[in-house]
């Protein structure tokens, strides 16, 4: 199976200059756990992912005002990506490996044009696969022991 047959395809976007409260919203609309960044809405070059924990660990809990604060500080710049024409496993490894719930599928200029989530890897691939890609993904990267 390649890419395009289990991404989202044209996924919401945000800019850099929105605020933290106006991307939560979004987030929130649209039911999803992050967001391409992109340089403008007309090219959708992707610049970066948000995620809605970085909004609350870097937003919230620092105690800044969200409906002031832009996101640009705040997203993940050079995210890993995949193209529409590789396969899924290409995809899962990527996600495996870097241990990332979502990548983002862009085109041959960079633009987004959709998104693979553990969401899209369930409702189309192998459970086994997803399975070893949610443990994967889940697996703490340190010894440190998780206080809640």
């Amino acid at each position: 199976m390649i890419v395009r047959d289990a991404m989202t395809h044209t996924p919401v976007c945000c800019l850099t200059t929105d605020s933290a409260q106006n991307v939560a919203g979004i987030l929130l609309k649209h039911n999803v756990g992050s967001l391409p960044v992109v340089t403008d809405s007309a090219s959708r070059k992707l610049i970066g992912i948000i995620t809605d924990r970085d909004l609350c660990c870097s937003v919230v809990a620092k105690g800044l005002d969200p409906q002031s604060t832009p996101i640009e500080k705040f997203i993940s710049t050079d995210p890993i990506t995949c193209r529409e024409g590789e396969t899924l496993d290409h995809c899962e490894r990527l996600m495996q490996e870097r241990q990332v719930r979502r990548i983002p599928v862009v085109d041959d200029d960079g633009r987004v044009v959709g998104i693979v989530s553990q969401a899209d890897l369930a409702m189309k691939d192998k459970p086994e696969k997803v399975a070893r890609t949610v443990a994967a993904v889940s697996k703490p990267q340190s010894s440190a022991p998780v206080v809640a």
